[in-house]
């Protein structure tokens, strides 16, 4: 499997969920579990079946979470030389030329898009269109919405 590109704190994020569902989910279940069996007939106990779902879930997102961090390249942009070329997790100011609307956006993985906060995917249309390209380029972007110039106004190597 191919390595995966991470922030720090995308790999910080995903170590903490991991602990949680480690050290209080998965015995929070077993202990369920246990109380439901005491409880008699388990092809009839609701609760049962459902401590037994949420293990799977549980177990699950413990199993997804270790392969995506045995397969993550963790990238600390503060490591990197900033020459203003955009690279996986950089912060880069766009102007929007045809309506003068400056957007900024934060390049990471897929697991750690939130436009709402400002990261986009590396492999959304914007992200793609951006690296490789230094501040102070025009960009042409084909996007959902058709195709947009923006001018890259300034690209920063910030920690998360």
């Amino acid at each position: 499997m191919a390595l995966v590109p991470m922030t720090l704190r995308g790999a910080q994020k995903l170590r903490e969920e991991l602990e949680e569902l480690k050290t209080n989910q998965r015995p929070r279940i077993i202990k369920a579990i246990a109380e439901a069996r005491e409880h008699g007939d388990l092809k009839e106990n609701a609760e049962y079946h459902a401590a037994r779902e949420q293990q799977g879930f549980c177990e699950g997102r413990i199993q997804e979470i270790e392969s995506k961090l045995s397969n993550a390249q963790v990238i600390d942009v503060t490591k990197l030389k900033n020459d203003g070329k955009v690279v996986f997790g950089t912060t880069v100011t766009i102007l929007n030329l045809d309506t003068e609307e400056e957007q900024k956006y934060q390049l990471v993985g897929d697991d750690e898009a939130d436009i709402k906060v400002g990261r986009i995917s590396i492999n959304s249309p914007i992200a793609r269109g951006l690296v490789g390209k230094y501040e102070g380029d025009e960009v042409s972007i084909q996007t959902p919405g058709g195709k947009v110039d923006f001018e890259i106004l300034k690209v920063d190597y910030l920690a998360d």
